[in-house]
């Protein structure tokens, strides 16, 4: 067997790959780099639960960040447990085909009770007092002391919300290092999510001078993790999930679908309107630039359709033939999807008075929301002293005092300059792999659906 380690770059495309990445630009030149045929949504949980399983969405399930979980009457997203991924997975493919065969898995999603050998991922503590303090699960349980001994307390704060950046791609480049000298892993697989972060916040613009930096600093942790590779005989892949581009503003699709009456809400006290998705009569898991929309009764698809289709900026709707086509034809899909223009993404938001929004919603809350929101990235730019109140709040919570971190604006959905989630129009804007083994890359395009059996054939040819 070949060790191999494979690096997951969120975000990265293509044409990013040159001269602020010297480390990665070296390895396509000495190996090969293949623009990569993504999945629909080209979201996290679902690309990654394909690159792992070689299945489409229908296969795998896993058919966006969350779903309506109709068994509950609730939209849950962001869980972990990897049960919720059908199929089999590359490191239970792996050692069937040798016994020998093991798998560290850092950080990539539905990492709780996988059969990899050792894995670790964000998860918070919540103690009874309501704080919300960070932390991580990792698998064999002494893997997750190691880790805090080493390196500290995983830096939950920076791996998402607006004070994200390097530190969180940092901290988890240097567990994979430690993961590789201590347990030599046949396969590794490793996620730096730093590009994602700006590719949102300001959009794909090359020539912003934070953006190249941004490029610098996650080609330095590809560069230390490919030393590290080659220095240990390893074999090395890089992929990316999905390519960003530019966004004007949000399709607010949950209001629509609630000015139409479809959908009920219930009052908590101080009038915050919660949505009631169980008694709603059709509403929208909002996921980027997809929106699964869950009719209850199929009598009332037509009219749903007819609306969702007349609203600026959704570019498409899919009825049961769409989402065949489109590999999304699951029980866990929508009765309707539907797809943006390429500018625009989905909001969650099912309010209509913004004084009736839930407290969550002008917090970091990616629980709790029914839908992703990229505007946790931003602080309020209308709160006053806005960074010096999130320190501060951030201070106080540190001391034990329970504090609501409302920083989130509720108004400023054009703050957000990247999105994606349909694939790109243009494949050198989409995801990407590079492998230090060109014999290995076919000519054209690596398809998703292809990746485990690529990533097999680095290890067992």
């Amino acid at each position: 067997m070949n060790k191999t380690l494979v690096i997951l770059v969120v975000g990265l495309a293509p044409r990013f790959v040159g001269l602020h990445t010297p480390h990665l630009q070296k390895l396509a030149a000495d190996g090969g780099l293949r623009q990569m045929n993504t999945v629909t949504p080209a979201v996290t949980c679902t690309v990654q639960s394909t690159l792992v399983t070689g299945l489409s969405p229908s296969g795998h399930g896993a058919v966006a960040n969350g779903w309506f979980f109709r068994d509950l009457s609730e939209v849950l997203l962001w869980r972990q447990p990897n049960q919720l991924v059908a199929g089999e997975k590359i490191w239970d493919a792996g050692r069937a085909r040798d016994s020998n065969f093991t798998c560290a898995k850092m950080f990539w999603w539905y990492n709780m009770y996988s059969t990899a050998d050792w894995s670790a991922t964000p998860r918070p503590m919540y103690p009874a007092d309501g704080r919300k303090i960070p932390d991580h699960y990792a698998h064999p349980p002494e893997l997750h002391d190691e880790l805090d001994a080493k390196l500290g307390q995983f830096p939950l704060f920076r791996f998402w919300g607006p004070l994200a950046d390097i530190t969180s791609s940092d901290w988890i480049a240097k567990a994979t290092l430690h993961v590789m000298e201590t347990r030599d892993p046949t396969l590794t697989l490793t996620y730096l999510p730093h590009l994602d972060y700006n590719l949102q916040r300001l959009g794909p613009d090359l020539d912003h001078p934070r953006l190249q930096k941004d490029l610098r600093e996650v080609d330095a942790l590809c560069g230390t993790l490919i030393a590290h590779a080659t220095a240990t005989g390893r074999r090395v892949v890089v992929v990316s999930e999905y390519g960003i581009t530019p966004a004007s503003d949000a399709v607010h699709i949950n209001r629509a679908l609630r000015q139409a009456g479809y959908i009920t809400v219930r009052a908590e006290e101080n009038g915050r309107e919660i949505l009631d998705p169980g008694a709603s009569r059709a509403f929208a898991v909002a996921d980027h630039q997809i929106a699964h929309v869950y009719v209850g009764n199929r009598a009332h698809l037509p009219e749903v359709r007819a609306l969702l289709e007349r609203l600026d900026g959704v570019e498409s709707v899919w009825d049961e033939e769409g989402k065949r086509a489109n590999g999304l034809d699951h029980p866990r899909s929508g009765e309707l999807i539907a797809v943006s223009r390429p500018d625009r993404w989905f909001s969650y938001y099912y309010w209509l008075d913004d004084a009736k929004a839930p407290d969550f919603a002008r917090t970091v809350d990616i629980h709790r929301k029914p839908g992703y929101d990229p505007v946790e990235l931003f602080i309020d730019p209308d709160m006053p002293l806005a960074k010096l109140q999130t320190v501060w709040k951030l201070v106080k919570r540190k001391l034990g005092q329970r504090q609501l971190l409302d920083v989130t604006s509720l108004k400023d959905t054009h703050l957000v300059k990247g999105t994606h989630g349909r694939v790109t129009d243009d494949p050198d804007d989409g995801p990407l792999v590079i492998s230090s083994a060109p014999e290995l890359l076919r000519e054209g395009h690596v398809e998703a659906t292809d990746f485990k059996q690529l990533v097999l054939d680095h290890v067992f040819a």
